[in-house]
């Protein structure tokens, strides 16, 4: 046991807020140190215990019980918060009590047992065919067609649709495959790149699965047209396809404030953004093949059933069809009753 930190025996008092303070802060730096969570997501836990913290009035973190917990969470949902950030606030929770419990003499972690409401199911957002065609057929009106950033704007579009690709796996792609030392030393391995002859990338999604993904024949073009000009842009790292205007890897945000404008630019009726792609292309290909498994494969799922959810998406279209279609299916006038 860290005698540094109270226990529950000790009998913390609830004005012990500094406690409180340093022993999340020692967590925090747990976190930090020996699970190498990145800033973005240590923020996020810092701000839940915070509110864990305040929400208990100031009392001892390590005297708080199960009641204690399933009443905040029930306070948590009387708000009006979403399950989706109560579940996280609760994950956050559960995860420092199980530090906790190493560190001092805690009975049990309070949270294990309490489950956030469910959520409502919501599916995924995809365009429809001729949107999506239009957005990555079409160029920008705003940009010169031949300027190396309508080029480059144009490729990467066409390949999220038509392979189907996360906006990380696309920003990780190499001109071609690479494993080579380094200037300083170190080892260089492509986690990602497109093989033009073959038309497919390989790539390495979630998990570290790899797999092989075609290029359809309408994104070939596009591609071939940004590596002609890519070899003028590159500044110092000669292997990623895709570049800033700065000549560096071009960055998630990067593609994600791109692709917006560009929708805007074609007044596309949509929030459009790097997933909306994936989701169409998944979408548009199980309307088309009635496929399941070899979508699955294509979207690098590992369970069927992160798949079936476009199964849905496509009913939904049927049934938008059906009920404007067929005679039985439209609403009938009172004086036709």
């Amino acid at each position: 046991m860290n005698p540094a930190i109270p226990s529950a025996a000790a009998g913390i008092s609830s004005g012990d807020a500094n406690a409180n303070r340093i022993s999340v802060e020692r967590y925090l730096d747990c976190l930090k140190t020996q699970r190498k969570l990145s800033p973005h997501t240590l923020d996020g836990y810092a701000r839940d215990l915070r509110e864990l913290t305040l929400m208990l009035d100031g009392a001892a973190l390590a005297s708080t019980t199960h009641a204690q917990v399933r009443n905040l969470a029930a306070r948590l949902h009387a708000r009006g918060l979403n399950p989706r950030s109560i579940a996280r606030k609760l994950s956050a929770w559960r995860g420092y009590f199980g530090w906790l419990s190493q560190q001092t003499v805690l009975a049990s972690n309070p949270v294990d047992g309490v489950t956030p409401p469910k959520r409502a199911k919501t599916l995924p957002h995809a365009l429809g065919a001729d949107d999506a065609v239009h957005l990555v057929s079409n160029p920008n009106p705003h940009i010169a067609a031949d300027n190396a950033l309508q080029l480059c704007n144009r490729a990467m579009f066409e390949l999220l649709y038509s392979s189907g690709l996360r906006v990380s796996e696309l920003v990780g792609l190499d001109a071609r495959y690479a494993r080579e030392t380094g200037p300083h030393g170190k080892l260089y391995t492509s986690a990602g790149w497109i093989n033009i002859e073959a038309r497919d990338v390989l790539v390495t999604g979630k998990g570290g699965k790899v797999r092989s993904v075609p290029v359809g024949t309408g994104a070939m073009p596009a591609l071939q047209a940004w590596l002609a000009v890519r070899p003028s842009m590159i500044r110092t790292d000669p292997h990623p396809l895709f570049l800033s205007t700065r000549g560096t890897r071009i960055s998630v945000r990067s593609v994600q404030l791109r692709i917006k404008a560009h929708a805007q630019a074609l007044e596309i009726p949509a929030d459009v953004h790097p997933h909306m792609l994936r989701h169409s292309f998944a979408s548009h290909l199980l309307q088309s093949s009635g496929d399941l498994r070899a979508v699955q494969e294509m979207l690098g799922h590992e369970s069927i059933a992160a798949t079936q959810v476009y199964t849905a998406l496509d009913f939904q279209r049927l049934a938008s069809v059906y009920d404007a279609a067929h005679p039985r299916a439209k609403k009938q006038s009172p004086d036709k009753k």
